[in-house]
């Protein structure tokens, strides 16, 4: 009997950032700001307003964004390296064809957000907020993620690896092509009835099987 052919899991498309010269900029956020070619290095950021700004050919390194509004702002063949914000706002913002590296972000909202072709590579994100959020060919790659919200969010062609991902929550989320199995430490704390359409590997199952026993209402004794 010929065995049956496992089925492969449609891995992300990554983005290829390819910055041209950049000029610095020093100046503040505007509402709908429009920087191209630009590289903000450096810079607090605290509080300011920059929503429905565009970022095209960007870099934004090692920047202050506590509190900075950018809801609605897009990150258009960009990259963001070593920024820090607590409650960042940037709900609603576009991220396409970008590389995120070393961010550490504390409460950051990004509910309603767009990633597409998205690489996020180290640092540490406590309580990201990326409820209706939709993700598609996004990458999470060596970074720890602490009570992300997925609630409601759709994740098409996403993958982790060598990520902690712990307190998750993927209530009402839609999965499709999201590989969990570069996770060594998986801890999902709503949601995990929304899991079809994951990829996990046998360990993580054993794992997660107290939890979906729990939710099955099946009890277990020995």
């Amino acid at each position: 009997m010929a065995m049956a052919r496992k089925k492969k899991v449609a891995g992300a498309r990554r983005p290829e950032v390819r910055l041209p010269p950049l000029a610095a900029y020093d100046g503040d956020l505007r509402p709908d700001g429009d920087y191209d070619g630009l590289e903000l290095a450096g810079l607090d950021l605290t509080a300011q307003s920059g929503e429905g700004a565009r970022f095209l050919d960007c870099a934004l390194r090692d920047c202050g964004l506590d509190r900075a509004r950018l809801s609605g702002a897009r990150f258009l063949d960009s990259l963001l390296t070593g920024v820090r914000g607590v409650g960042t706002d940037l709900s609603g913002a576009q991220l396409r064809d970008v590389e995120v590296v070393n961010a550490r972000l504390g409460g950051a909202q990004f509910h309603g957000a767009v990633f597409e072709r998205v690489v996020v590579r180290g640092g540490k994100s406590d309580y990201l907020n990326l409820r209706s959020a939709k993700l598609r060919d996004v990458v999470f790659e060596g970074c720890v993620l602490s009570e992300p919200d997925f609630g409601g969010a759709v994740l098409e062609r996403v993958e982790f690896v060598d990520c902690v991902l712990t307190g998750v929550d993927f209530t009402g989320a839609r999965l499709k092509d999201v590989d969990l199995r570069g996770v060594p430490r998986l801890d999902i704390a709503r949601g995990v009835e929304s899991l079809s359409g994951a990829v996990i590997s046998t360990g993580q199952l054993l794992d997660l099987a107290p939890v979906l026993a729990a939710r099955l209402g099946v009890r277990v004794e020995d």
